[in-house]
């Protein structure tokens, strides 16, 4: 499976899509609307406004689709959600368009405006799902007869482990698993699970497992009254971007916390790791990219000056990178402007403090007024960050900081960002301790995670940077 192109698929036949559904209502408005106005047939001349829309409006919808978040999870697609998505997008797609572009169109009656709005909905409805429904059966029946299939490892060893296995593998249409073996909590002479697919170790060689084995799913089956353990391993296991079920309880039905995702699949509860609902984690994304971009070009002249200030003003590199934590544990390079003197690292790492020694005379300029961290603008535009989100930070200091407060790995559920509310709220931390105390702000945000509360973050930000505090 590439999931790379079978995206790109659903994309190209949506903005195909597009394409000739703007055309055939570009041409139902001249065939049928235009000639009630003018009393006469009129000639389909393709208009300077035609060529525009046909460049802007499909771009328009490929937006949308990726803001609501239809390009997400395409293997795994319900045709029946996919036809609810898709008339739901279509109609708040065509209010935009007819509010923004055809409601100053002169019409002989009000009655022309809800044909325009019908004819535009109806078409670009059918332009659209025709393709998703095949592409989507197409992908669906590939799955069902074991064609495509996901990665899958099992959690446990015990007789609920075999039973969702036979469970799932007995199945005459597949849900998609394809089990590359099993891990078991307890090392024994003989695993009930090991006549049907390997062992492929212990939970403490997890990390490598997902690796080599290129795991999508892990299936933890384990008994009810093993709480701790199950705790254990979704602690482990919370920061790999991979799809995470166990097996519901008795209480957990008769609760309600089991959702079915398909008739014919084995009931199992999914652990969530969305944090935002699909449409807001875009529209961020999407922000994210239009925030840096256009501060990294305004803000050219003032970048160009910062280096020049730099380096006229202290010896050493203008730019200052070095290894930071990111989303998921995965490490990247951080870059800002060097506030410091060349060497200031040179005994090991080291925190900076209100009075450092270290930091030049125009480092503390930069500092007030954060300018020195402007080219964390580009570690954006690269996916790295975002705007808004924890600060990252030195793999060298998360292992103090986990010695302490374990649950600091929490943060690593989302991109670390330029300004936080533990930034916001506490400043920067001059030792471990502190970094800890700042902690809570930044597991308060991951809780409320929502466009909201960024812009809310952003503008107390741009507040506290204006009167000159230093954050």
């Amino acid at each position: 499976m590439n999931k790379t192109l079978h995206t790109l698929k659903y994309i190209f036949f949506d903005l195909i899509s597009a394409i000739i559904s703007w055309t055939a209502f570009y041409g139902y408005r001249k065939v049928y609307i235009e000639p009630q106005k003018f009393g006469y047939d009129l000639p389909i001349e393709f208009t300077t406004r035609y060529y525009i829309g046909i460049i802007v409006i499909p771009l328009f919808w490929i937006l949308l689709y990726y803001l609501t978040g239809y390009y997400k999870d395409i293997y795994r697609k319900s045709r029946l959600k996919e036809l609810g998505q898709t008339i739901l997008t279509t109609l708040i797609g065509v209010l935009v368009i007819f509010f923004t572009s055809l409601l100053d169109d002169e019409v002989v009656s009000y009655q022309n405006y809800y044909r325009l709005f019908t004819a535009l909905l109806t078409i670009h409805f059918i332009a659209t799902y025709l393709p998703r429904l095949i592409i989507t059966t197409q992908t669906n029946n590939k799955i069902h007869r074991r064609i495509y299939g996901f990665n899958t490892l099992i959690i446990g060893d015990n007789k609920k482990a075999v039973e969702i296995y036979k469970n799932i593998e007995s199945q005459t249409e597949s849900a998609g698993n394809k089990f590359v073996g099993f891990i078991s909590l307890v090392e024994k002479e003989n695993y009930l699970l090991e006549k049907y697919t390997p062992n492929l170790g212990s939970l403490n060689q997890i990390n490598q497992i997902i690796e080599e084995f290129k795991i999508d799913e892990i299936i933890i089956a384990l008994e009810s009254n093993e709480h701790r353990e199950i705790e254990k391993v979704i602690n482990n296991l919370e920061l790999k971007n991979i799809i995470i079920k166990v097996i519901p309880s008795m209480y957990d039905i008769l609760t309600g916390k089991v959702k079915m995702a398909q008739i014919y699949g084995t009931p199992l509860i999914q652990i969530s790791h969305s944090l935002m609902p699909t449409w807001q984690e875009h529209t961020k994304q999407v922000i994210d990219f239009t925030i840096s971009l256009t501060a990294l070009i305004v803000f050219s002249p003032l970048i160009i000056f910062l280096a020049i200030g730099i380096k006229l003003t202290s010896k050493g590199p203008v730019m200052f990178s070095h290894e930071r934590i990111g989303r998921f544990g995965k490490p990247f390079t951080l870059y800002k402007f060097r506030s410091m003197t060349a060497d200031a690292e040179s005994n090991g790492p080291a925190l900076s403090s209100k009075n450092d020694y270290r930091i030049t005379p125009f480092g503390k300029f930069m500092r007030k007024s954060k300018l020195d961290e402007l080219p964390n603008f580009y570690n954006v535009l690269r996916g790295d960050m975002s705007i808004v989100g924890p600060r990252p930070e030195r793999k060298f200091y998360i292992d103090q900081i986990i010695l302490k407060a374990p649950h600091y790995l929490h943060l690593q559920k989302v991109k670390p960002g330029i300004t936080s509310w533990g930034q916001v709220k506490y400043g920067y931390a001059e030792n471990v301790d502190q970094m800890i105390e700042r902690l809570k702000y930044d597991i308060l945000y991951i809780e409320n995670m929502s466009l909201y509360v960024d812009f809310k973050i952003m503008i107390y930000t741009i507040l506290i940077i204006l009167k000159g505090r230093h954050i």
